[in-house]
């Protein structure tokens, strides 16, 4: 018998067949963890601290750049987790933001932990919003908290819940804070638990909303489970090549190729 994991809200969410692409092992595990952040947010502490010394490093395929993998249990699933390289922005300008975006977009991770710094909030949010574009499954790890408490900054983390419309977790990980607490999102996000409902900027353009809105019927005609089908959109008005070539082969959605969708 066959599972439709769109149609079970406890299944694992992540495309399989295109994890196996970028080099990921799911023998071992149920769900897998994307890792996102800009640099210096300890963002690798917080790595660390939830997968202890079970880790392991190498490259993404076809890249120079590197990668560690690690796993943990919580509540009798396994989690594998994948730490991102570091990035300002998933605008895939550089080899680094290419490898988080494609991780994000195509491996569909069931969960995507954001690190931020309590104490640069409002700068690191650029990326935050950037994510849930294209996910409407992740966890804002609010990071170095003890450090913002020392300058006298207090992070109201129930009211950027709110806001953001995902769970929000301040942690200060060198010290283990919040990292119990950080877990149990992680894996309510992942069983369907706790649904998320993105907060998401507005994307009207003048003289391009209707290109936008019909480009936007098709991908969600064709691919009707993906969340993220108007970034979708406007990537592909943008002539961003990766996204074009995804889209046609099918592999945006794990799906044969989409014929005539250029029409």
């Amino acid at each position: 018998m066959t599972i439709d994991n769109q149609n079970c809200a406890t299944c694992p969410a992540h495309n399989l067949a295109n994890l196996v692409k970028l080099g990921i092992d799911m023998s071992n595990f149920d769900y897998v963890v994307a890792l996102a952040g800009n640099p210096n947010t300890g963002k690798s502490t917080v790595f660390n601290s939830l997968t202890g010394l079970k880790q392991h490093t190498g490259n993404w395929p076809g890249k120079t750049v590197g990668r560690t993998e690690g796993g943990f249990q919580y509540a009798e699933k396994r989690f594998k987790i994948v730490d991102l390289p570091g990035t300002y922005s998933l605008l895939s300008t550089s080899d680094d933001e290419e490898v988080a975006r494609d991780f994000i977009l195509f491996g569909q991770p069931d969960v995507t932990v954001i690190v931020v710094d309590a104490t640069r909030l409002e700068r690191n949010l650029n990326l935050v919003l950037q994510v849930l574009e294209i996910t409407d499954r992740a966890v804002l790890c609010v990071n170095l908290i003890d450090e913002a408490a020392r300058h006298k900054i207090y992070v109201d983390d129930r009211a950027l819940s709110k806001s953001l419309g995902i769970p929000v977790v301040p942690t200060a990980a060198r010290q283990g804070i919040g990292i119990q607490e950080l877990l149990r999102n992680i894996h309510d996000v992942a069983t369907g638990k706790y649904i998320c409902k993105p907060h998401r900027l507005s994307s009207e353009i003048k003289n391009v909303s209707n290109a936008v809105d019909e480009l936007n019927k098709k991908i969600s005609k064709a691919f009707p489970h993906l969340p993220n089908t108007r970034w979708i959109a406007l990537r592909l008005l943008e002539g961003d090549q990766k996204v074009i070539d995804s889209v046609r082969s099918g592999e945006i959605g794990n799906l044969k190729p989409v014929e005539n969708f250029d029409e």
